[in-house]
């Protein structure tokens, strides 16, 4: 049964919804410690994360068992800490990768879970509740609730404020959610101003060519773009398809020598992968198909520029071992070089690609 009687629950406990913390009445019959409002929350939460959780909550949120040894004792709290960073991790992955998806009611209870996990780690006032709070503000601008965005960014800021030891990467997530914060309203100055700062922030931590410093680039261009001043959103998004297209270039090289090396030891073939977790591939498809919605889209269209932007979501769909996927972007950036008469080197490189993806097609599994 699903359903909480009020008389077997224990004197001065009080059961909370796990979405919206308002007085629980429905238990999830399969690991029995995760409560809800009523039915709406319960599927919401299984839907978003709470299936793929489940039987791992059941260790976190039951009395630890009796250890005959401080020693044991010590060994099963690591492992409990353990599983609290791994849900923490796993968790905002998911929420990540719901937002990126442009699924924000389905990153909402992920994210929550994220939050919750956090806190019981780190504390109430803990910097590292700030990702998560800002995962929060994002999937609430997402669904048109500025207020609760606004709150849950203030939360963030005053955390960030009160922490004497909050990184460079941090301070960029805070500043990009607040520059997709004054997007939301209109105030394009501000949003401009902060959107500025993460990408000095993200270049501090991690570069200013690197894959999480794009997205700050991106939606500066997205703001130029609304703005009408496409000159210098077609240049913000040119530098967004070369870091993106480096790094799959890059990666697909190593791959490829890592290719060569196990079938010379082993004879088998390679899997190919992203390098990247399930949040940044989603990133990259929407990056990226934004820029070829406005590459295809602009008047003065530049076929160099868009047939460059298919190449790159085809080396991407590549990695991700999709390979439909990939061959419909390679067969687009072709006949577009071919009817735009682009040069023969380029027509190449994309024939390239596509004899590529046929062979890995046509390759046996063993």
């Amino acid at each position: 049964m699903n359903v909480i009687y009020p008389l077997a629950v224990p004197k001065g406990r009080r059961l909370c919804c796990e979405v919206c913390e308002a007085p629980a009445e429905r238990v999830c019959a399969a690991c029995t410690v995760t409560y809800y409002c009523g039915v709406v929350h319960q599927k919401a939460d299984w839907h978003s994360v709470h299936e793929k959780i489940c039987q791992l909550l059941i260790p976190l949120r039951t009395s630890m068992p009796f250890y005959n040894s401080e020693e044991e004792r010590q060994h099963g709290l690591q492992q409990l800490q353990q599983r609290q960073k791994h849900l923490i991790e796993f968790c905002y992955m998911v929420a990540q990768k719901y937002l990126f998806e442009g699924k924000y009611e389905d990153a909402v209870p992920a994210a929550l879970h994220s939050l919750r996990f956090r806190m019981a780690m780190h504390g109430l006032s803990s910097v590292e509740l700030v990702p998560a709070y800002l995962l929060l503000a994002e999937a609430s601008l997402g669904l048109g609730q500025i207020v609760q965005a606004e709150e849950y960014l203030s939360q963030a800021q005053w955390t960030v404020l009160k922490s004497t030891d909050c990184n460079n990467a941090t301070y960029s997530l805070l500043h990009r959610n607040l520059g997709l914060l004054y997007m939301a309203k209109g105030n394009y100055e501000e949003a401009r101003y902060h959107l500025a700062n993460d990408i000095y922030f993200a270049s501090c931590a991690f570069g200013t060519e690197d894959i999480r410093t794009s997205g700050g680039y991106f939606h500066l261009a997205n703001i130029f773009c609304s703005l009408k001043k496409l000159d210098l959103a077609d240049t913000l998004y040119t530098k967004v398809s070369e870091i993106w297209h480096k790094y799959l270039n890059d990666h697909y090289q190593v791959l490829s020598q890592a290719r060569i090396q196990q079938l010379d030891l082993l004879g088998k073939p390679f899997v190919n992968d992203t390098g990247l977790d399930e949040a940044q591939e989603a990133e990259a498809i929407q990056i990226l198909t934004s820029i070829l919605n406005f590459r295809e889209s602009t008047p003065d269209k530049s076929p160099q520029k868009t047939a460059f932007v298919l190449k790159t979501l085809t080396m991407l769909y590549y990695q991700m071992m999709n390979s439909s996927k990939a061959q419909e972007y390679a067969m687009r950036a072709l006949t577009l070089a071919k009817d735009q008469q682009l040069t023969v080197q380029e027509q190449n490189s994309i024939q390239e690609l596509l004899s590529l993806i046929s062979a890995e097609e046509d390759r046996p599994i063993s």
